[in-house]
């Protein structure tokens, strides 16, 4: 089994769009969007939701005003501002404030908080053409998308090892944050898709030197490229001399948006397309890679 995490430093990059055509590329393979703030992969691999569960993290207080005795000793301790009275002069929690310490819970001296688990966030696994998929949606204000990250991440691997899957290939989310950090633990290889802008290229070169910090064997793809030649030059020199390989460079074309809204990955919308070709070819030299890295 083969892990594959494939970031962006930015959003936009199209870097779900060619997630999803090399997933359906892959012929063993489990699906993971990691991108649980903002989870889209579903678009294109028009999943069946075979389960679905709640994920419950983290923790809320909240005060009982008809316990509390305003004495103040929860407002004067909690070191995130998140308790501080109402125009009706009572004290109350803001739930996205709170950080769940739960230290004003067990100060208060009427034992008037209490806390709870939050419940907004839920988790998936589902059947695709591709291969079994797992996905995530959290609620608004929900908090902890690291743990989730980790958690559709291993419930994955558990169903690769199930069937036996070659590949495990996730989406991650794009940024430097802590769901990528938690997308990168423990992944075997990085596919990071670049747009040649200025942002593009900046946003990227944060995310390389925090993979660098993880030493995972890491390739590049230049999407959307024709849109500015200058920049194209500059990054594949840049690469060159980060000696990250760059796999292909895959022309701006409307068949990406096209395909999207057809709920379809560009191979299977367009499977004779110059994008396709790429694409093809790009997924062969992965698997080349993937012998190489085992081998060595």
């Amino acid at each position: 089994m083969h892990e594959i995490t494939i970031l962006s430093g930015k959003g936009g990059t199209g870097k779900t769009s060619i997630t999803g055509a090399l997933a359906s590329l892959a012929q063993s393979a489990v699906i993971c969007d990691n991108d649980v703030d903002a989870a889209d992969l579903f678009l294109v691999l028009s999943p069946e939701v075979k389960h679905q569960e709640k994920f419950i993290s983290g923790w809320t207080a909240e005060i009982d005003s008809d316990t509390c005795i305003q004495c103040g000793i929860c407002q004067s301790h909690c070191r995130f501002d998140a308790i501080s009275k109402d125009n009706k002069g009572l004290l109350k929690i803001d739930p996205l404030a709170c950080e769940g310490c739960r230290l004003c819970e067990r100060i208060c001296p009427q034992k008037a908080i209490t806390s709870f688990q939050n419940a907004g966030n839920s988790w998936y696994e589902s059947q695709t053409k591709a291969g079994p998929f797992f996905h995530a949606q959290m609620g608004p204000g929900e908090e902890n998308s690291g743990r989730l990250v980790t958690f559709i991440r291993r419930q994955a691997k558990l169903k690769a090892r199930e069937i036996d899957a070659q590949y495990i290939i996730s989406d991650g989310p794009p940024g430097i944050g802590c769901p990528v950090i938690a997308s990168l633990s423990g992944t075997q290889q990085v596919l990071l898709i670049i747009e040649p802008t200025q942002s593009g290229w900046h946003d990227a070169e944060r995310l390389i030197r925090l993979i660098g910090t993880f030493k995972i064997p890491t390739s590049a793809i230049i999407n959307k490229a024709g849109i500015h030649p200058q920049m194209e030059n500059k990054i594949e020199a840049e690469l060159e001399t980060l000696q990250i390989p760059l796999l292909a460079k895959v022309p701006f074309s409307h068949r990406f948006r096209n395909a999207m809204l057809k709920h379809q990955t560009l191979v299977e919308y367009a499977p004779h397309s110059e994008e396709a070709e790429i694409l093809t070819a790009i997924w062969e030299r992965i698997e080349t890679n993937k012998e190489e890295l085992q081998t060595n």
